[in-house]
């Protein structure tokens, strides 16, 4: 049978395993949206300032994302990680980018956690299929890369392989509430999905300086102009057409060796649909005349 949230989810808190600026940030968005919210952390005094952090910007939070909750959530340090994790309805693992580290604290919080919580990694560089080792139970572990909320507030949902998928939809439906952006990351990918966005665009901005096209405030300066405008990468390409993208994309093959083919496969497949994009009415989205 597929997970469905528990009945009682509204009444239930919210754990924080890690105490970082992630998670005292993470702390301040769930008790913004109006849920309980436990931090638990190695040092106890990183958990006091933690729980600091999030009481005093909740309020801001829940203005900067527009939430309508009738309360703020309460949000309390932990002494141990099974306090934490009492009764909470998902907990979430923001401890520091070690793997055996992470596998351990997986380990405990299988154990620990009541038996419907959903157990969330927001490792940046881990997935969830290599944290699962001492875990009994890995249908309900899976990773949950949060950004830099309230700012950047979108959440990247990946499975650790054996997650069970009802949690996923579950947290597409959820999240929202607490003025996030879910974003399912649909099969294992190595820096989710924008992080592999940005890899590349760092590393053209770094090597057109490094050639010498151009200095780092000219780059800067065309990107401010780019992301202005609020065009998105696949809404562009249906704007230039499909085609003509094609045509760049097989140039730089030529001068580039070593590009990947895929993205040129992907674009014939779309042409040989006659998808070329706003001229044709259809592209990767459609666009009625």
């Amino acid at each position: 049978m597929s997970y469905t949230l528990p009945v009682d989810v509204d009444e239930r808190p919210v754990a924080i395993d890690g105490a970082g600026t992630l998670g005292q940030r993470l702390a301040a968005v769930y008790s913004a949206g109006g849920t309980d919210v436990r931090i638990f952390d190695v040092s106890a005094h990183q958990g006091e300032v933690a729980t600091e952090y999030a009481v005093r910007h909740a309020d801001d939070v829940k203005r900067k994302l527009g939430l309508d909750a009738a309360r703020l959530g309460n949000v309390e340090p932990a002494g141990d990680l099974e306090a934490a994790v009492r009764g909470a309805w998902m907990v979430i693992e923001a401890v520091p980018e070690r793997l055996e580290l992470k596998r351990e604290v997986f380990g405990e919080l299988d154990r620990l956690a009541d038996a419907d919580a959903i157990l969330a990694s927001n490792s940046s560089s881990l997935p969830t299929r290599l944290l699962i080792e001492n875990v009994g139970h890995p249908e309900r572990v899976l990773n949950a890369h949060y950004q830099q909320p309230p700012e950047l507030n979108a959440v990247e949902l990946m499975s650790c392989g054996q997650t069970d998928p009802g949690i996923i939809d579950a947290l597409m439906d959820r999240l929202p509430r607490y003025g996030l952006v879910p974003f399912h990351v649909r099969r294992e990918s190595d820096g989710f999905i924008f992080n592999r966005i940005w890899a590349a665009i760092k590393r053209e901005s770094l090597m057109v300086v490094e050639e010498g096209v151009a200095r780092a405030e000219d780059v800067d300066g065309m990107w401010d102009i780019w992301v202005r405008a609020g065009i998105a990468p696949f809404a562009l390409m249906d704007r230039v057409g499909l085609d003509v993208v094609l045509n760049i994309e097989e140039h730089y093959a030529e001068v580039r060796p070593g590009i990947p083919v895929g993205p040129r496969k992907l674009l014939s497949e779309y042409i040989d649909q006659g998808r070329l994009g706003v001229k044709s009415g259809r592209g990767f989205y459609d666009h009625p005349s």
